[in-house]
């Protein structure tokens, strides 16, 4: 197995946004803010190449949307997919699975692109199965208010029209194993509903894919969550959850949204779980 990161672009978040009802002198120690409140965040993507099979997870925003939509998030860079892949020595048709950790549209939106004369949308993976999970599938094409700016039927509706759509299992439990894809996988219902975290064992370690349930270092402490979550007392409890699995188990956290930060570790301290190392992609991937 061989792991490469995937920048799909950087773009900036309001920082009241990603803390929720944490106070900005808090915050911004770690994340901190331009003259707009804005924070950098990351669209850190991942592919793992394991025998025939090459499994993208996530895809960030993609290009399809207006310069108005992408003007709200304030695009910096010149980081994509395209330039990623090509870089590991890959491109797009060589993918055959693209795993959502849910259908956000800075999660999925480059899953689906435009054809050359921008008439019909298409799969960016023409060859490439897509998996999402039948509940999380249903929630986001039958979205709540809180969450109908977030499921964008342009990301996610061609997917199922394409054929490739598939579902992984649900879990019995909070994580499953031995899933079709050969990672096992945590399910998180706080930020929306079956959110799916990829657990990777690779050589001798667990890498995890943290998406919205860890977006940043600076969201360790346990009361620090993002207000676009649609059940932050939950999330309280899955974060508690998994950090100390993760520290029990020495656990890397690949970290998608942390444009400063690509994997840590954490341990166990007086104040609760907090970072022990931070380590770059080449540190861990090529070891």
């Amino acid at each position: 197995m061989t792991l490469y990161p995937i920048q799909a672009g950087h773009f900036k978040l309001d920082g009241g946004a990603m803390f929720g009802v944490v106070p900005k002198s808090l915050w911004s120690r770690t994340n901190p803010a331009d003259n707009n409140n804005m924070i950098d965040i990351a669209a850190r993507c991942l592919l793992i190449e394991d025998g025939n099979r090459l499994t993208l997870i996530d895809t960030g925003m993609g290009n399809k949307q207006s310069d108005k939509f992408y003007g709200y998030y304030h695009l910096y860079g010149d980081d994509s997919i395209e330039k990623s892949l090509k870089t590991a020595g890959f491109s797009k048709d060589d993918v055959t699975d693209v795993f959502m950790t849910h259908l956000h549209f800075d999660h999925c939106g480059g899953s689906i692109q435009y054809n050359k004369d921008r008439t019909l949308l298409e799969p960016a993976f023409k060859n490439a199965k897509f998996w999402s999970n039948q509940d999380h599938w249903k929630w986001a094409t039958q979205p709540n208010r809180r969450e109908v700016a977030s499921f964008l039927k342009e990301n996610i509706l061609p997917m199922e029209d394409s054929g490739q759509l598939h579902f992984t299992k649900l879990p019995q439990e909070d994580i499953l194993k031995n899933s079709q894809l050969g990672f096992d996988i945590f399910f998180a219902n706080g930020h929306t509903d079956k959110q799916m975290i990829p657990m990777i064992h690779y050589n001798d370690k667990t890498i995890c894919f943290m998406a919205d349930l860890l977006p940043t270092v600076g969201h360790l402490p346990i009361p620090f969550v993002m207000g676009y979550d649609t059940r932050p007392l939950l999330t309280l409890d899955e974060k508690e959850k998994f950090l100390n699995l993760a520290a029990d188990n020495n656990y890397y956290l690949f970290l998608e949204h942390d444009a400063h930060h690509e994997i840590i570790t954490v341990q166990h301290t007086e104040k609760g779980v907090r970072l022990k190392d931070t380590f770059t992609c080449h540190d861990i991937f090529n070891s």
